[in-house]
């Protein structure tokens, strides 16, 4: 049984355009929230030998050290992943007197300044990740036979992967951010890179079979003929990619621990929504701008 992807297009523009929307109100109105590796900060991951105390007692003897951004966060059942503002050495054994009972485990402290340097960094790798696949796209996609130009098929799988996928992975954490001081951290900068990569990866999937088919046209379809064709025969590699992906990931959810648990959330969102916006987007965008561009003609 063969399915019409393109038939219901406008409806799946409406629902990725009320993701976008509600991410972009988040990320505006909520902010994100960027982790010691960003904003510079301190970071303490201790353990309770004995019974752990509450989280807003520890934050309580924390701020009246003198401290000050204080977040307390459980991290398995006998241990707390404690951020505050740099601290120096003294600092550090400040903390470590007043956390009676538990066990530094670990510390790291990152001054301003290498924060701002990380966060730019993160930015630009980002946007040069971005503008290098678009032009391996383009040079990839050049040789067709000139019903859709390499440079669509380019921006199309860059700009879905960044401005949908991307953005509202985004979106997602500036809300947990909010509710629940979820902070942006390295690990997580590397969860976008991914989604990036494994987005624009399923979509040159997709668009290949599409420009091959288009290649073959023989029978002289229409693009929207040709595009349907193209994602029945690849919708079977897409889903089960995906679906081994995801087994892989809910497991390391379950059993990973506090530490790896948002690295893994934001690569599962990331997974459904590079899988969505390649079936169900890419497609219908490649046939709705060719055929605004030949209308104009």
């Amino acid at each position: 049984m063969k399915i019409n992807f393109t038939k219901y297009r406008k409806i799946y523009y409406v629902f990725s355009g009320i993701l976008f929307l509600t991410s972009l109100f988040s990320i505006i109105f909520f902010g994100l929230q960027p982790g010691i590796e960003f904003a510079g900060g301190s970071v303490l991951e201790v353990e309770y030998s004995e019974e752990r105390p509450s989280a807003s007692e520890v934050k309580k003897n924390l701020e009246e050290v003198g401290l000050r951004d204080v977040s307390v966060q459980p991290l398995g059942e006998d241990g707390f992943l404690i951020r505050t503002e740099s601290a120096d050495e003294e600092t550090h054994e400040k903390i470590a007197g007043v956390l009676k009972g538990a066990e530094v485990q670990e510390f790291e402290s990152i001054g301003p300044a290498i924060g701002d340097e990380l966060r730019n960094m993160s930015i630009i790798a980002i946007l040069v990740a971005s503008l290098l696949v678009v032009l391996y796209i383009v040079i990839s996609f050049r040789e067709e036979d000139g019903s859709v130009s390499s440079t669509k098929y380019g921006i199309i799988a860059t700009g879905v992967a960044f401005l949908h996928d991307v953005f509202i992975v985004l979106g997602v954490f500036a809300l947990l951010g909010h509710l629940y001081g979820v902070q942006v951290t390295i690990p997580i900068a590397v969860a976008l890179l991914t989604t990036l990569g494994y987005s624009i990866n399923d979509t040159v999937v997709i668009f290949d079979r599409i420009r091959e088919n288009l290649r073959k046209n023989k029978d002289r379809d229409d693009l929207s003929t040709v595009v349907n064709k193209s994602l029945n025969s690849t919708i079977g590699r897409s889903v089960g990619t995906s679906f081994t992906t995801l087994l892989v990931l809910f497991s390391l959810l379950i059993f990973g621990g506090a530490t790896l648990y948002y690295f893994v959330l934001a690569l599962i969102l990331g997974v459904f929504l590079g899988t969505y916006s390649s079936i169900f987007l890419a497609g219908s965008l490649v046939l709705d701008w060719n055929q605004l561009t030949e209308n104009n003609k």
